[in-house]
């Protein structure tokens, strides 16, 4: 890698990824720490309350991936979370940039409920190139690198390429097992269309269930990275999210720009390891009709700065060509499918 340039090559990106999760793994021992702190503290209104527990742990977590990370790349620029929120607010270049999310599923967390990870990429030229995510909680480990596949690793075994069995068709939403969440805020504007979307998927329409897809069944892990992550594995059929905000900050700059670095920041190592595995990655209801639009010329699954700053995201596992249509095409249908089942709402 060209120092002067900051030309990163297929080479470089295979070497920042055993940095990246030797640096995964170790900050996966501070998690693990803090959420034995949390459960074993009886009272934390003595000192401090969960809240509070959960920031000093943010905060330990990125300083050291922080910390870490200019020591083996000081050129390369750094987002995080803590850093963002503090009013370090790097500009997004075309050069090398890290980002990371400390802990993602912070309730989980809290709760000693072991889906909660660390989720670690590098951007570069504006679009995420590596992607690494850690649960520590059961030592699970996914990767990927942008044109050399996405993989899962438990403990210290061999590394085994994602999707883990070779895909299945996808006949409809009726087979799929989905991932939702519910997110931060309950107030009736933004639960009302979600949980009548939720009734949907779920619901019977022979047995008064208006619109009922009868999905196979709903799950909500907690976070959002390990929601694409397994999705990526195979073990989920596709993951629906409105809303989802990762930073919960006060932003100077204007707001398009603002929710281009969270989102980015946040969605891209999962966006690599989903890709890298065969998955789709689709924006908003507006966004997939624009590209499948009579005339247009629009790639649905393009990651655009668009679908990103939406905070309206599909991913969709991959499926196999069957005589009647490619892969592409029926995981464009699954999406067109899911988009006439759910209620389209504007998040706060």
């Amino acid at each position: 890698m060209s120092a002067n340039t900051q030309t990163l090559k297929p080479v470089d990106l295979r070497s920042i990824l055993t940095f990246t999760v030797k640096l995964a793994r170790t900050a996966g021992t501070l998690i693990l720490e803090g959420s034995q702190a949390i459960q074993s503290t009886s009272d934390v209104n003595e000192k401090k309350n969960s809240v509070d527990l959960v920031t000093e742990y943010d905060v330990a977590v990125e300083e050291l991936v922080k910390s870490e990370i200019t020591k083996a790349y000081p050129s390369f620029k750094f987002i995080g979370e803590e850093s963002y929120s503090s009013g370090t607010r790097n500009e997004l270049t075309d050069e090398p940039t890290f980002c990371v999310d400390p802990i993602d599923g912070t309730t989980n967390f809290v709760h000693g409920f072991p889906f909660a990870c660390i989720s670690l990429g590098l951007i570069y030229q504006k679009r995420p190139v590596l992607g690494v995510i850690y649960n520590p909680f059961l030592d699970h480990l996914y990767t990927g690198i942008e044109g050399q596949g996405s993989f899962f690793t438990r403990g210290n075994s061999q590394p085994l390429k994602l999707p883990l069995t070779n895909p299945k068709p996808l006949p409809s939403l009726q087979k799929a097992l989905l991932a939702v969440e519910w997110g931060s805020d309950r107030g009736k504007k933004t639960l009302v269309p979600k949980s009548d979307s939720f009734l949907r998927l779920a619901g019977d329409p022979a047995d008064g269930i208006a619109g009922g897809r009868m999905a196979h069944s709903i799950r909500s892990l907690g976070s959002a990275a390990l929601n694409i992550s397994m999705v990526a594995q195979g073990g989920l059929d596709l993951y629906w999210e409105i809303g989802c905000w990762p930073w919960d900050v006060c932003v100077s700059r204007p707001v398009v720009y603002a929710r281009y670095l969270h989102l980015t920041c946040f969605y891209k190592a999962g966006i690599v390891i989903a890709q890298e595995a065969g998955g789709a990655v689709v924006g908003s209801h507006a966004a997939l009709a624009a590209a499948t639009s009579a005339g247009s010329s629009i790639d649905p699954f393009k990651v655009t700065p668009e679908v990103l700053t939406g905070r309206k995201y599909l991913i969709i596992r991959a499926i196999p060509d069957t005589p009647n249509e490619t892969g592409r095409e029926a995981q464009l249908r699954i999406a067109r499918d899911l988009y006439q089942t759910v209620e389209d709402s504007e998040p706060k």
